[in-house]
């Protein structure tokens, strides 16, 4: 089963030693942004720093840059440079897809250089969302950008704004088996925000969460990284149905049977992968 990120810290692409320093906080996945956090004017020297942050990353696999939207020279440019460049980045995040066609391009143009990067998809408009289903068989990933999905709709973004598009979004990668990471929080003097909307969203089946600033990775971890008692809970659930030869169990006073212990091996799958992958031990 692939390994899903549970944080991912946004850092753009206009200090290298900003960026290098990120590599210090505690994110599954670090993110070099080219896109909304970087000038027109900027660019070019952003991407000159993202090289340089690749070759200086402790693991490059684990690191993920989000490109310009696909149609634009910078698109473009973006492209060329982390195809001809000396180290890739393990993800490359999508900006202002409307079809699962535009995966398959960056995926093709990927491959034809020998590069094989997850793809995530950054779920901003209202053909993302409405043609959710397919894109998220094409990705890897999804991610739902609030802010340019709220401007869409002329909506704020709260939790009531967001829901269909984050109900849409669980339901298909739950589907697929693919990615499914919240939004980064705009409120970032309401930690109690932070707090609630992450709950929230581990409770329709999201895997992971978008931050832009290191102060909330504390948070974000602890309640979406796979902890030691959730693992052994949903052991001991798959143990009892087991017992009952495949059927209905009691366990602690509650009723568990089959559908119980396919989301409990799932959730051990799930937290095996991520260890391997972006645990303590496996970042050493």
């Amino acid at each position: 089963m692939r390994a899903i990120p549970r944080s991912i810290l946004y850092t753009p692409a206009l200090s290298l030693d900003r960026v290098v320093k990120a590599w210090s906080y505690d994110a599954d996945v670090h993110l070099i942004d080219l896109e909304d956090a970087v000038p027109a004017p900027e660019k070019a020297a952003a991407r000159e720093i993202c090289q340089a942050a690749l070759e200086k990353a402790p693991n490059p696999a684990n690191v993920a840059v989000r490109v310009n939207e696909l149609g634009t020279m910078a698109a473009v440019h973006d492209l060329v440079a982390l195809t001809e460049g000396p180290v890739a980045p393990g993800f490359i995040v999508m900006t202002m897809v409307r079809s699962a066609v535009e995966v398959a391009l960056v995926r093709d143009t990927f491959a034809s250089a020998g590069l094989h990067p997850e793809l995530y998809v950054t779920v901003e408009t209202v053909e993302a969302v409405t043609g959710v289903d397919a894109i998220a068989a094409a990705a890897d990933g999804l991610v739902l950008g609030s802010a340019d999905l709220a401007a869409t709709l002329g909506v704020e973004i709260t939790w009531a704004g967001m829901l269909a598009a984050r109900q849409a979004m669980a339901l298909a990668c739950g589907r697929h088996g693919t990615a499914c990471i919240d939004t980064a929080n705009y409120r970032l003097a309401e930690p109690a925000v932070l707090a609630e909307e992450t709950d929230r969203v581990r409770e329709l089946g999201f895997h992971g969460k978008a931050t832009v600033h290191p102060a909330e990775l504390a948070t974000i971890n602890a309640a979406l990284r796979p902890s030691a008692d959730s693992l052994h809970a949903a052991r001991r659930i798959t143990e009892a149905v087991r017992a009952a030869g495949g059927g209905i169990a009691v366990l602690d006073g509650n009723m568990v049977g089959p559908p119980f212990a396919r989301m409990a091996r799932t959730t051990v799958a799930l937290g095996d992968a991520w260890t391997h992958r972006f645990g303590a031990e496996a970042q050493r």
